[in-house]
């Protein structure tokens, strides 16, 4: 075995992280023939897995506190790698309990900065200690600095990992993307598991307009943490209600029980009966419903996830893609996606979003020649790999 891919992530999943996984460790396994993929199973995926020459291994313990859990993985990263170090020539990694157990060894280390744990961990775990935060980020800069090559999304987070005093010469831009509406999928690895569906770097083809969608509606995809801004979403789209066929549809990579504040929150704004909800569907289920809506919101916050590391949200690219105009928060990341070719908003002021939102409605025209504009600068995620194949080939 010449290559392994680790990710601290549930793999396959309704999550955008998933979607990149799959793209890059079959960027991975395309170059040096097969490998290991080591990801987080659980709710019924297999252990372990084969896709001809992809081994695929779950990490599954149920162990409630983050920190705990995040050590026994790296220990199971540690032996999962052992018997495999004299023939490894590169190893990448998505996260720094990934990190720490493939460093200082014979191979290559490739990390893929997606986000800041130290950063994202107190809108995550709030309980989390000053101390505990602290040493995460001592931990960080140390596997930043050992590793080989560091790769990450966005301009935005790589300003930031140089600000942490990393050697610039080693990191490299490796846009997140999205693919053209298709006429029928392409997968790069065939699935063949009575249990599981885990295509590696599978290509999503959007569907037409899905089951049970309404005529008219808005869209948000993704997670539902507060830093993604859904609860400004739902407060925006009450100062719509003169629209009274207009939808909401939140199409949500977690499940239904998280949901509950939001909806509790909906309730009491009154908006309740107009909001469609979808919990965690297939990639390409969503790609349907991006592509029928008249207007995506990406409502991010102004909390230091989103400003002090930035991001590259999916959902952004995936609309621009679909051809869907684009409101999202004026943030630095989301300017580097968007550009002009989106209405940009101040975060965290429902009535500026409402009144983006409207704007794009009354004016359907002009908001989709701006959302043909956008989708022909969304780059492909052959694109990406492109760029990933030549930090391997520098490495």
């Amino acid at each position: 075995m010449r290559a392994a891919y680790f990710a601290f992530d549930r793999f396959p999943s309704s999550k955008g992280s998933a979607v990149h996984i799959g793209q890059m460790a079959a960027e991975l396994f395309d170059r040096f023939g097969g490998g290991l993929l080591g990801v987080l199973g659980g709710g019924g995926l297999p252990r372990y897995q084969r896709e001809g020459d992809v081994e695929i291994a779950r990490f599954d313990e149920q162990i409630p506190n983050l920190i705990d859990r995040a050590e026994a993985y790296s220990h199971w990263v540690a032996r999962h790698l052992a018997p495999h170090l004299e023939t490894l020539e590169l190893v990448h990694v998505r996260d720094p309990w990934s990190a720490l157990p493939v460093l200082g060894h014979r191979h290559k280390v490739v990390y893929e900065v997606n986000g800041l744990p130290s950063i994202e961990l107190p809108h995550t775990w709030p309980q989390a200690a000053p101390a505990t935060v602290a040493k995460l980020r001592r931990l960080e800069a140390h596997c930043l600095e050992q590793a080989d090559a560091v790769v990450v999304p966005s301009s935005v987070i790589g300003d930031a990992i140089r600000k942490m005093g990393i050697n610039p010469e080693k990191v490299f831009l490796v846009p997140n993307a999205a693919d053209p509406v298709a006429p029928a999928p392409a997968p790069t690895l065939a699935t063949a598991t009575a249990t599981a569906t885990a295509t590696v770097g599978a290509s999503a083809a959007p569907r037409a307009r899905p089951p049970g969608a309404p005529e008219h509606y808005i869209i948000y995809v993704g997670a539902l943490q507060r830093w993604q801004g859904v609860d400004v979403l739902l407060r925006a789209f009450a100062r719509l209600a003169d629209l009274t066929d207009l939808r909401l549809v939140v199409c949500s990579s977690v499940p239904e029980r998280r949901a509950k504040p939001l909806q509790r929150l909906a309730d009491r704004l009154g908006v309740a009966e107009r909001i469609v909800w979808r919990f965690t569907l297939p990639h390409d289920e969503v790609a349907g419903w991006l592509a029928g809506a008249a207007v995506s919101a990406a409502p991010l916050t102004a909390c230091p996830r989103n400003l002090d590391q930035g991001c590259a949200p999916l959902k952004i690219l995936e609309s621009m893609a679909a051809g869907t105009p684009v409101v999202a928060s004026d943030l630095p990341a989301v300017r580097e996606i968007l550009g002009d070719d989106g209405r940009l908003v101040a975060p965290d002021r429902p009535a500026e979003l409402a009144r983006a939102i409207r704007i794009l409605l009354e004016y359907p025209e002009q908001a989709r020649a701006m959302a043909a504009r956008a989708g022909g600068r969304v780059p492909t995620w052959a694109d990406s790999r492109a760029k990933l194949a030549e930090v391997y080939s520098r490495v």
